[in-house]
């Protein structure tokens, strides 16, 4: 039985010669796209499970292919690109990138990374109340937070930002996305002021604060809450 439909869209054949036997042999079924005009296309009649992206195609970049599927799609996405700099991986997840793997990668890498892909879009659909991730879990509905089953008191907007991060489990919010989601697009640019609150966030749900496991840390980017196995 199939695991999902994968759209992979590069222009490198060498690259599409090698994602497509590896993710047939993991139970995916695979499209292809060598354009972004292409990709659109397939993604509004095909309606693929997940998107791998490359950003540097012939007729678009794949940023402008991201904005506008994401007019018409949630399908997760997955940018993989020889493009390391802080401010391209920033702009892609701004653009709607649901994770970014340079290349080059190997294929386990992003077989983990598709694999939690598709589970946050699951559980965005079902409209999830709860999430658990090793001693963390969090109850939506009633603003419960608990650390090894004891109850964790947090402020309103350390809850507002501990929720965020937990409804994109395994994803990365930049601080753009997240500073403009909890306090406002005035401050978007205030990265001090959520290193702060990240800091209080980990000293109550971290075994070890100075060594975090769970809110990860993607420097000049953004934050990572580790998804739940």
């Amino acid at each position: 039985m199939s695991k999902g439909r994968v759209l992979v869209v590069d222009d490198e054949p060498q690259i599409q010669r090698f994602l497509r036997p590896a993710l047939s042999a993991c139970g995916f079924e695979v499209l292809a796209a060598g354009t972004g005009r292409e990709a659109l296309r397939l993604i509004a009649s095909a309606a693929p499970d997940a998107v791998v992206l490359d950003l540097g195609l012939p007729d678009m970049d794949g940023k402008e292919v991201l904005r506008e599927a994401r007019s018409f799609s949630k399908v997760p996405v997955i940018v993989l690109s020889a493009r390391d700099r802080e401010a391209e991986k920033i702009a892609a997840f701004d653009s709607g990138a649901d994770d970014y793997v340079e290349k080059p990668f190997g294929i386990g890498e992003l077989m983990a990374r598709l694999r939690t892909a598709l589970r946050h879009a699951g559980q965005r659909g079902a409209g999830i109340t709860h999430f658990r991730s090793g001693s963390l879990a969090v109850d939506f509905d009633r603003r419960l937070v608990t650390c090894h089953g004891e109850a964790i008191k947090l402020t309103p907007k350390e809850f507002e930002l501990l929720a965020a991060l937990a409804r994109h489990a395994g994803r990365v919010l930049t601080h753009r996305q997240i500073l403009a989601a909890i306090w406002g697009p005035a401050h978007e640019n205030d990265t001090q002021y959520l290193r702060v609150f990240v800091g209080h966030l980990r000293a109550k749900i971290e075994d070890d604060p100075a060594a975090p496991k769970l809110i990860q840390t993607e420097p000049g980017i953004g934050y990572r809450l580790t998804a739940s196995e």
